[in-house]
């Protein structure tokens, strides 16, 4: 059995495709769009699932689409009786709800040859997130929590997962969202695109929370753990917030009102500097955002008593506070996908259909996110030869190196060198990290490696830290917890006397967003930290996405533009190792 999900007209469009509940392929429309976040319907996401399973969209037996618009209906009247908001707004709304309701005939009208005779399964957008979770983790039994931005009149879902279903017991309904508090001031604090929240998160440890008291009135908690917005500070219940989700990169307006800033004080602008002030209020936000989020999990924890914990949503990717869960509340285990935001829902949607559909009982944890286009050898050394001439003009010496021990070592003595190594092997990662096959990868232990990253390539603001790729086996030797982090969601501090090892991947606070790597699910990557630790006594690499301010790349021939229009210093491409001799 075929079941295509999507998450579609909205950010991070996406598509997964199933066999027989299986992942054959998932990824995101962004990747081959080449614009950020990309919104709209994910066609060539579609076309690649099909294509790597050498089917048909005809040959699809079910379609799984991770929004309902017919759930919540009777909340969303209520609200427009009670509220009145702009009517430009209920318009808006209502264009949006049409687009979801009509994405079989949009698909079907991209691929008219291949007529789907399939039936269209329209998945609650809290019920996809909490699958994506619950579905693709190895418990039988688990607390599942999406905490998001909005999707189908909700903000938040939780209840229990057991076997084949998800209980939803409460939700968080509009205009009351954790997402839209973090987003809101997120743009306060003068950054204004569309998934910027991670600068914020970025920020934070530069300052102190000295603003925790006013946002205590913005976001107020109640006592069954939920949480609810002082609305005075925010526009997007009752004015018209420009919205663009289709066949773009996603634009939000402003949400926040001017009753914020008497709050807070004059908002940031743009070309304004960064301030103490504004690191301060960083921190105040990830401070109260905590807060929310542990009140949250402690009320649940106590209700269901139950120790797994299956988290999802876009507030998902907040993975400073994924990090203090054990440490915060009485959870024991947590799950979290891959591509926990908007994305995730593809996946989400069609193991939910696939489980509703068969009552099939055990799950098949997705334990890698290795789910995206790969490439030959022969296509590598295709496009080696078609660039001939601009590798000679760049002084770039090019060696094909198929032991696979000598191509890591070869690798690893580059980094320890300062080298800038760009690695690209296998499949493309599902989800927004780089974990191992679209990286660029350098020297964790050189204090002035952040800085030589973002003056060859990234050109990214310092505060922004770079991350760790350690061996599971040595996290525990490492970091102050011991945990499987396989998709770079969690943020745990370094110890203390491990650090002055670590300066490049240790942010200001001491702490790393890590990613544990494992030889059965990544053996090549694996095998290049064996080689650097044998070289430097350090079971790590930096690891960042292989990107110049755009989608991570996808085919080789992206790898080897930006290669090629930056200074890095070395492509491996599968097991051709290309080198800058300048």
């Amino acid at each position: 059995m075929y079941i295509l999900g999507l998450n579609a007209f909205h950010g991070d469009s996406s598509a997964c495709l199933l066999k027989d509940g299986k992942v054959v392929a998932a990824v995101e429309e962004e990747r081959f769009r080449r614009i950020k976040h990309w919104a709209g319907l994910p066609t060539e996401s579609v076309r690649y699932c099909l294509e790597e399973a050498k089917i048909s969209f005809a040959q699809v037996e079910h379609l799984a689409i991770n929004r309902n618009p017919k759930v919540n209906n009777w909340r969303r009247v209520a609200h427009v009786i009670q509220k009145r908001p702009d009517f430009k707004l209920i318009l808006s709304r209502i264009r949006n709800m049409s687009k979801a309701a009509s994405i079989e005939a949009s698909l079907q009208s991209a691929f008219p040859a291949q007529i789907f005779r399939g039936k269209t399964h329209h998945i609650e957008h809290h019920y996809a997130h909490l699958g994506s979770a619950f579905f693709a983790s190895e418990f039988d039994r688990a607390v599942c929590v999406s905490v998001d931005g909005f999707g189908d009149f909700a903000s938040a879902a939780w209840g229990m997962g057991v076997d084949d279903k998800i209980n939803i017991d409460s939700r968080v309904y509009f205009p009351h969202s954790l997402g839209i508090f973090y987003s809101a001031l997120t743009q306060y604090i003068g950054f204004p695109h569309f998934g910027d929240e991670y600068k914020v998160m970025g920020l934070a440890p530069y300052g102190k929370a000295t603003y925790l008291k006013q946002l205590r009135e913005v976001v107020l908690l109640q006592e069954d753990g939920s949480y609810r917005l002082n609305l005075k500070y925010f526009r997007h219940h009752n004015e018209n917030v420009a919205y663009s989700w289709n066949n773009c990169s996603p634009e939000v307006g402003t949400l926040f009102t001017k009753k914020l800033e008497e709050l807070l004080g004059p908002a940031r602008q743009k070309g304004e500097p960064l301030e103490q002030k504004h690191k301060d209020m960083a921190k105040s936000i990830q401070a109260m955002y905590e807060e929310a989020f542990f009140h949250l999990l402690n009320a649940l924890h106590k209700r269901y008593k139950c120790t797994d914990l299956a988290l999802s949503g876009g507030c998902a990717m907040n993975s400073v506070a994924n990090g203090k869960v054990y440490l915060n509340t009485p959870f024991k285990r947590m799950y979290l996908p891959a591509a926990a935001g908007d994305a995730g829902g593809a996946i989400g949607s069609a193991l939910a259909v696939w489980h509703n559909l068969t009552g099939e009982k055990k799950h098949i944890p997705l334990i890698d996110a290795y789910s995206g286009p790969g490439f030959t050898n022969t296509a590598m050394d295709y496009l080696l030869a078609s660039k001939k001439d601009e590798l000679t003009k760049e002084k770039c010496s090019t060696e094909k190196i198929e032991d696979l021990d000598a191509l890591c070592l070869r690798t690893a003595k580059a980094i320890t060198e300062g080298k800038v190594i760009g690695w690209f092997q296998g499949r493309m990662e599902w989800g927004p990290r780089a974990l191992g096959n679209r990286s660029i990868l350098g020297d964790p232990r050189r204090g002035d490696m952040k800085d030589i990253l973002n003056q060859k390539i990234k050109r990214r603001e310092s505060f922004r830290p770079f991350a760790p790729s350690i061996l599971r086996e040595s996290v525990s030797e490492w970091f102050e917890q011991d945990d499987d982090v396989p998709f770079m969601m969690e943020v745990f501090q370094i110890k203390k006397e491990k650090r002055s090892q670590l300066l490049a991947v240790a942010h200001v606070d001491g702490s790393g967003r890590l990613q544990t790597v494992y030889q059965s699910t990544n053996p090549r990557y694996y095998r290049l930290i064996e080689q650097f630790e044998k070289l430097t006594g350090v079971p790590m690499v930096l690891n960042t996405s292989f990107n110049e301010n755009e989608p991570v790349v996808c085919r080789p021939q992206e790898a080897l533009d930006c290669f090629l229009r930056t200074k890095m210093d070395v492509l491996v491409l599968n097991d051709f190792f290309i080198e800058r001799k300048s």
